[in-house]
């Protein structure tokens, strides 16, 4: 195919396929950022799994007559069993320790300053707000009275 004025051949790409191949290439770069997971949506698994597990260590301390602590710093949270009144780890896989996610950072909040939620033999703990942040994302964790856990999206 002749593609100068002149009749030779040249090697190139014409401008109509320049624009094609600009515009498939434009697709695919938008199908790959549609699909790239949103880091408000991981803050909001990491708040959802540590509600669960609180759920979980609530739960633990019923149904096993003893109190249950959820520890809670920057690396993570673990949870703890109160045996011949010294607290000590829970040992059972499904109370393994938690790394939170990369860049969270959690605040936690109880009326005595500690880091930690405990769940008495009731069920019922020390009321207790945990924040976890990314960047400018935070979502809030409460623990009730009761030991209800609640999940709010605070910004």
């Amino acid at each position: 195919m002749r593609t100068s004025a002149t009749g030779a051949d040249e090697a190139g790409f014409t401008l109509v396929e320049m624009l094609a191949a600009v515009a498939i290439l434009g697709l695919l770069a938008g199908v790959v950022v549609m699909n790239l997971p949103d880091s408000g949506a991981r803050l909001g698994d990491e708040a959802d799994a540590l509600a669960a597990r609180l759920r979980r260590a609530q739960e633990e301390a019923i149904l096993t007559n003893r109190p249950v602590e959820v520890a809670m710093d920057e690396a993570g949270y673990r949870f703890r069993v109160q045996r011949r009144g010294a607290w000590t780890v829970l040992e059972d896989r499904t109370f393994a320790p938690r790394a939170w996610g990369e860049g969270v950072s959690v605040q936690v909040r109880t009326a005595d300053g500690r880091s930690a939620v405990r769940f008495d033999t009731t069920g019922a703990a020390e009321p207790a707000e945990i924040r976890l942040q990314w960047r400018e994302r935070s979502v809030r964790v409460t623990v009730g009275g009761q030991g209800q856990v609640r999940i709010d999206a605070a910004g």
